[in-house]
């Protein structure tokens, strides 16, 4: 599987500039392995960028801008699908990856760990139930 980062090197908007630079800064950030196909120098990559957003992901005017993210033939998502996926610390769904091995995304926080344990140790009584509930009113 190959991730796709479809942008534009010759772009004369500062906001895509920063997106791809975004998109692009995390992933090596991952040490996530991608290729950039650029559409500015590129036909092709063009055609092919547009042709393979689907329909309902595409604006009004039909023309996607960049970047735009596939995993090998697979659609993954546009910059906001990207930046809310980053959000969420989904990146590696939004991508269709398995998360790296020892990642924090598969496995339970310490503080999770720490509270389940000292559930186990000390269960909560019946009498302690009701005083919390007394303090609680």
């Amino acid at each position: 599987m190959v991730i796709k980062v479809y942008l534009a090197t010759a772009s004369g908007s500062t906001a895509i500039k920063k997106k791809q630079q975004d998109v692009v800064g995390f992933l090596e950030a991952l040490k996530v392995d991608y290729t950039e196909f650029d559409i500015a120098t590129n036909e092709e990559n063009r055609m092919w960028m547009r042709e393979n957003v689907p329909g309902e992901k595409k604006p009004t005017n039909g023309i996607p801008l960049p970047p735009q993210i596939f995993n090998d033939q697979n659609y993954c998502g546009d910059y906001d699908t990207f930046f809310n996926a980053k959000e969420d610390n989904e990146v590696f769904a939004f991508l269709g990856l398995a998360p790296p091995a020892g990642s924090k995304m598969k496995e339970p926080s310490e503080k999770e760990e720490e509270v389940e344990h000292k559930d186990e140790e000390h269960p909560v009584t019946e009498d302690e139930e009701q005083g919390e509930a007394a303090t609680e009113s």
